[in-house]
């Protein structure tokens, strides 16, 4: 089955996937999979979304060839789709707008998600304040606490945002929040949930809505190269950037695809988030997936330096496309993220989000072990004002950064 077949009609990418949720929570997830059915085939639905991302996004964003960091990396040449460059500064705005118009066509008052490194939750204010919708965004008072720039702006784009303080008070925790509040009205708001996860139709939804990145992707370096990139890299957390742009590339067998996924500190329990690398599968959230457990088979405590990686579960895409052995799961640890956070900040002058900076990491390794005439392309897929104060403080002084 192609990429474009998937997910089944019952949501399945394979055994992933699927709706493990209360019954009269299917039938509003049915009802936001049949309007979304009948809205992605609308001409007029898919023209408002592709205007705003052209005028209101900045679509498409740039490819941009990184000498100095090939230079220091040795071999292979790397190049950045800059998803960075897009309005509200990730790729986050890309489902968002997406999941704020499906909202309004289905009279839905407010939208209501979760956030870890505040990049989902700024992109969604942003979109419910551009088309006149309410905003409730949860999130774990750790990652309010490290992600403060986020959450100024969230607020100043006029979204409430909900403190989660259960639990270690991040990403997961944040998603149970938003859940709850979700069940006790989902006739008047919208859940828009933050990646390739959650129930059926939301992985495929969320998928599409970033598929955006592999279309243009493929485009632009063909027509920059004459040829596909050899290898195509990105960071994977919940997986949306990552789904986004290996879509493009899934039908393309001399391409090779690399998730990048958090290994934290150590693979112990609860110092890393490398869900596919050390999970098995299991249920969380609504869906069935990779899952990170303890020794009790609930969802295990998880970590990462990058707010946004830091979930214990995958999209369920992701999980079938390890089975298959269509993309690759790697990982790097903080040490490798942080370094590469400052090479690529002082080398190419494109300070990266925490999370791309996982991806970075990995391609610059991966770079090394490849000649010159091969090509990476990575998916930097956002910018890192949210991490700099926590970056500094952390860290700045053995990288020489002392305010």
């Amino acid at each position: 089955m192609s990429a474009e077949q998937l997910p089944d009609k019952k949501g399945f990418f394979g055994p992933y996937g699927g709706q493990y949720i209360p019954d009269q929570l299917k039938d509003i997830m049915n009802d936001i999979s049949h309007e979304y059915d009948m809205l992605r085939e609308d001409p007029d639905f898919i023209e408002e979304l592709q205007s705003l991302y052209r005028d209101y996004v900045g679509r498409p964003s740039p490819i941009f060839e990184a000498k100095r960091l090939t230079e220091n990396s040795g071999g292979a040449k790397i190049y950045l789709k800059r998803e960075d460059l897009n309005h509200s500064g990730a790729h986050k705005i890309n489902h968002t707008l997406g999941e704020v118009l499906l909202a309004k066509h289905m009279g839905k008052k407010k939208v209501i998600a979760e956030t870890g490194a505040g990049q989902h939750g700024v992109a969604l204010a942003t979109a419910a304040a551009l088309l006149g919708l309410e905003c409730d965004i949860y999130m774990g008072e750790v990652d309010i606490a490290k992600e403060h720039p986020n959450v100024v702006r969230m607020k100043i784009l006029g979204a409430q945002v909900i403190p989660v303080s259960h639990g270690l008070k991040t990403l997961k925790e944040a998603v149970d929040a938003a859940f709850e509040a979700y069940v006790k009205d989902p006739i008047t708001q919208l859940y828009a949930i933050g990646s390739v996860v959650g129930p059926h139709p939301f992985p495929m939804m969320v998928r599409d809505f970033q598929a955006i990145v592999g279309k243009e992707s493929r485009e632009q370096f063909l027509e920059k190269t004459g040829a596909l990139p050899g290898h195509v890299v990105a960071c994977v957390g919940g997986g949306s950037n990552a789904m986004g742009i290996f879509t493009g590339f899934l039908d393309d067998k001399s391409v090779n695809l690399y998730g990048v996924e958090p290994a934290g500190l150590s693979f112990k329990e609860g110092e890393h988030a490398a869900t596919i690398s050390k999970g098995t599968p299991g249920i969380l959230h609504g869906f069935f997936s990779y899952l990170l457990k303890d020794e009790k088979g609930e969802p295990a405590p998880v970590y990462s330096v990058a707010s946004g990686l830091d979930y214990p579960g995958v999209g369920p895409q992701h999980s079938y496309l390890k089975d298959i052995g269509r993309v690759n799961y790697e990982t790097a640890g903080d040490k490798e993220a942080i370094d590469a956070f400052f090479k690529i900040s002082r080398l190419e002058g494109i300070i990266p989000a925490l999370e791309s900076a996982h991806a970075v990491a990995y391609a610059m390794k991966l770079a090394a072990s490849l000649s010159k005439d091969e090509t990476i392309l990575i998916n930097l897929s956002g910018r890192g004002d949210k991490d700099i104060d926590f970056v500094v403080e952390k860290y700045g002084e053995q990288y020489g950064v002392v305010l």
